[in-house]
């Protein structure tokens, strides 16, 4: 890695695993920028919309449910709903059109859809609907509007997960043809999101456009729909009747909306770029007795993450900065 990188370590930022997208936001005025958070309907995507309408973005959420979209953003000022559908890349290129036409530059793009251990699914051409979701429709959505995001201080946010502990980039069969494991390929999708973040801040850094990936926290939302509730039981997050049984390991909404808008919107990152975050602040490399805390290697290895971004511009046919 170059010099110009940013060090995985923490800065000591003032905030923490408790902290919510307001307290991150206190004083920072948003007014008249612009924000683009797919997912921003469910979950804490709902909260990071809120929070960032509420200090004064206009906030655009493409949405594959418009109608339950605006259901769930009713009443928040600022918001525009827009269709889209991160498996289908006819349709992310639809609306990407769609916004460039619009003429207005992006200040701050978060991804924040995604799916999570899904029984086997194959969307498109065949592709794993977890790597082709979470990832490969970011990847296409973010080339798409490159020419969109502001030079000199546009940000681009990738939701990782601390499951990318799970499993690297299976090179030798992306797409899961063989051996399907929901857990093992949630894992790769979302070391493939930090990869992302790793060689799109490479790339764009030079602009003034940086990218971060980070772990927002383990939160209870709409993601764990997939999941049977016997199977969340067995795993010790919840008993028979569905309460949490461990309340102090998940964060809410609000606190799990903190890291991705920080990451967003905070001074404290002017001039950095291409790391993993977590609890509001840079995480650290993930310690070797294979606690799930921090980052590991294969989430932000700069090889790796070109590697990527080379099979995701061949997959999808799109590259923002091919020659």
């Amino acid at each position: 890695m170059s010099d110009s990188s940013t060090p995985q370590h923490k800065i000591g930022s003032g905030f923490g695993a408790q902290s919510t997208a307001d307290d991150v936001l206190a004083g920072i005025d948003l007014t008249g920028r612009l924000a683009l958070v797919t997912g921003g309907y469910s979950g804490i995507g709902a909260e990071t919309t809120r929070a960032l309408a509420k200090a004064g973005a206009r906030v655009v959420v493409p949405a594959r449910r418009v109608g339950a979209a605006q259901e769930n953003l009713a009443g928040i000022d600022g918001v525009e709903v827009e269709e889209m559908d991160l498996g289908d890349l006819d349709s992310v290129r639809a609306f990407a059109e769609r916004f460039l036409a619009t003429g207005r530059p992006l200040d701050i793009v978060i991804d924040s859809a995604g799916i999570m251990a899904c029984p086997e699914t194959r969307v498109g051409p065949g592709w794993e609907a977890q790597f082709a979701t979470n990832h490969l429709g970011h990847f296409a959505l973010i080339n798409r509007l490159w020419p969109a995001l502001e030079p000199g201080g546009a940000r681009v946010v990738s939701v990782s997960s601390t499951g990318h502990h799970a499993s690297g980039i299976r090179w030798d069969d992306v797409h899961w043809r063989h051996g399907y494991d929901k857990w093992e390929a949630y894992g790769q999708a979302k070391t493939a999101n930090a990869l992302f973040a790793v060689e799109l801040d490479r790339r764009g850094r030079g602009l003034g456009v940086r990218a971060f990936s980070l772990h927002p926290g383990g939160i209870l939302t709409p993601l764990q729909r997939h999941l049977p509730r016997q199977e969340m039981v067995e795993r010790g997050w919840i008993d028979e009747d569905g309460n949490l049984l461990h309340p102090e390991a998940f964060k809410t909404p609000q606190q799990g909306a903190a890291t991705q808008v920080w990451a967003a919107t905070s001074p404290q990152l002017d001039g950095m770029g291409g790391v993993y975050l977590e609890d509001c602040d840079i995480a650290e490399p993930a310690p070797a007795d294979g606690s799930r805390v921090g980052v590991k290697e294969w989430a932000t290895d700069p090889e790796q993450a070109a590697r990527l971004w080379a099979l995701s511009a061949e997959l999808t046919g799109v590259d923002a900065f091919a020659a």
